[in-house]
């Protein structure tokens, strides 16, 4: 016998939860950002293309932020690649681990560190559902795909594939 489950709404607090203090060093990511002007991708299967991509990164009160990456066509706003996961510091140092799930079929841990208003981070480990493709990324006993974000004057925010 299946039995059904519902879930229902509740707004359980008005106030939203105090940041932790373990994640204080990347209060500055906090938000909603959208790229401007459009980005610009390439992929070895495709043509070169541009995308736009909205980006959210909030807390819970935890020692960590949670995060969501969505790129669209500019023109179309047809939705592009998916990306979600935490962003976790290393307590009492710069050193910083996001953990992703993107809507291919591949996880991702990539490690940096965090200075000031900077962050750069490289790949660490990478897997995949066993009915996708392959990701690209080159290889040289490590991995090698970097990336990196910095607040910029005027309450923007670069990133750096």
């Amino acid at each position: 016998m299946r039995r059904r489950r519902l879930l229902t709404a509740v707004l359980l607090s008005s106030e939203p939860p105090k940041m932790n203090p373990v994640v204080e060093l990347l209060s500055w990511m906090l938000g909603t950002w959208l790229s401007d002007p459009p980005g610009a991708g390439t992929y070895p299967t495709l043509q070169p293309f541009q995308y736009l991509e909205e980006v959210h990164i909030s807390h819970v009160g935890q020692p960590m932020l949670k995060f969501s990456f969505d790129s669209f066509h500019p023109d179309t706003r047809r939705p592009l690649h998916r990306e979600c996961g935490f962003i976790r510091l290393k307590p009492d140092t710069n050193k910083v681990a996001f953990v992703s799930a993107q809507n291919t079929g591949v996880v991702e841990v990539e490690e940096g560190k965090v200075n000031g208003q900077k962050l750069g981070i490289a790949s660490h480990s990478i897997a995949r559902i066993s009915f996708t493709k392959e990701p690209h990324v080159e290889q040289d006993g490590l991995l090698n795909k970097t990336r990196g974000s910095k607040r910029l004057h005027g309450g923007h925010m670069e990133r750096v594939h």
